[in-house]
């Protein structure tokens, strides 16, 4: 595997907008580019509580891990997933990802982070990645997904599958950062068990053609959580179709799903949300607020909320429109121009707060939200 400093400045760069940290601070580090794994680390102080490794090898080194393949993402979904799982029957040559193990009962205080980059022009990266939260166990994952700067077009196919174990609590945080010619398709799917607790956090800022994703969450076990949050900000005629599913199986399990879009420049949002109240007592809350800055642009809400039993709890809340234009003046009265203003009432919609995330990465990617919001 190369060392980081001999990866390039600009990949580099890159990395770091979707929250790559090269510095101490972070249990372990996972980095790859296109298929090829360049980096696979973990910190000291981690050892004996973690595991990162490339798929390839952890599936080498455990049989088990070969079993939770394919076993929540379904291979056959669509002609994304049949991509991926054919590559993989080809004997893995031209698919990568990471496996990361959290072992039991560890609470892993520094994040584990991850960057995987499409570097090769007009190509096809395919990612598998396993994560497991063993029983009793805590940590913060931060992913970032991105494309080399000068790179124009390629397509990104991305299997995530998730098992969380009884009474292991984690976060998990993916930030996108493509380019205006990207077709982006991550398929993703996690069990949680009971007493665990899953907290999955989007943020997409950048320009993007296609971009289309549809989470699945099971509470399977008693008392089972989730929190499922999103950022979008949509801009120079990008296609995002996003949305999450959450089934409710165990007595008194909970869900709730928060999305905060923006879309201007012919954008075309659709964000979608579905729970499914099926256990004894379950619990749901579905949340989507968007904002238009221009007329070319839609956002199309659709919360779906099913309940199987007359002892659910399910409720949700939906709006698009525009910027307040009374919030906007009142701020001009407070000494700001029309442009701070508006930048300001963004920012401030697009708040990370919601991500639940470690407080030095909040406010890495609130700078990171306010330049973006600069730019309107």
């Amino acid at each position: 595997m190369e060392t980081l400093p001999n990866i390039t400045h600009k990949i580099l760069e890159a990395a770091k907008k979707v929250g790559y940290r090269s510095h101490e601070g972070v249990a372990g580090t996972f980095f790859q580019i296109d298929h090829k794994v360049v980096a696979s680390k973990i910190n000291e102080m981690f050892k004996g509580k973690l595991e990162v490794l490339d798929t390839r090898d952890a599936i080498k080194k455990y049989r088990w891990v070969s079993k939770l393949l394919w076993k929540f993402v379904d291979k056959d979904k669509d002609t994304f997933t049949r991509s991926v799982y054919s590559a993989e029957k080809s004997n893995w040559e031209n698919v990568a990802g990471y496996f990361i193990r959290i072992l039991p009962n560890s609470e892993v205080t520094f994040p584990i982070q991850s960057c995987i980059v499409l570097a090769k022009q007009d190509s096809t990266q395919r990612v598998h990645n396993i994560i497991v939260a063993e029983k009793g166990s805590r940590a913060n994952i931060i992913t970032g997904c991105t494309i080399h700067p000068d790179i124009t077009s390629g397509q990104h196919l991305g299997i995530s599958e998730f098992l969380i174990k009884e009474n292991a609590s984690l976060n998990f945080t993916m930030i996108h950062n493509w380019a205006s010619n990207t077709d982006v398709k991550p398929r993703s799917a996690a069990i949680i068990e009971e007493n665990g607790r899953f907290v999955s956090n989007y943020i997409c800022t950048s320009p993007v053609k296609d971009l289309q994703m549809h989470p699945k969450i099971t509470c399977k076990g008693k008392n089972s959580s989730t929190r499922i949050s999103s950022i979008i900000y949509a801009q120079k005629g990008s296609r995002i179709d996003i949305g999450s599913g959450v089934e409710l199986f165990g007595e008194n399990s909970s869900a709730e799903i928060i999305s905060r879009t923006i879309a201007k420049e012919n954008s075309q949002v659709m964000v979608k949300g579905s729970i499914h109240g099926k256990g004894k007592n379950s619990r749901g809350y579905l949340e989507c607020k968007g904002i238009l800055l221009d007329d070319t642009s839609f956002i199309h809400a659709i919360p779906e909320l099913i309940g199987s039993r007359s002892d659910i709890d399910l409720s949700h809340e939906a709006a698009v429109g525009k910027i307040n234009e009374d919030a906007i003046i009142y701020l001009m009265t407070r000494g700001l121009n029309e442009e701070e203003a508006r930048s300001l009432l963004i920012s401030g919609f697009l708040d990370v707060d919601i991500l639940g995330l470690p407080e030095n990465l909040a406010t890495e990617i609130k700078q990171y939200i306010k330049k973006t919001a600069k730019a309107y």
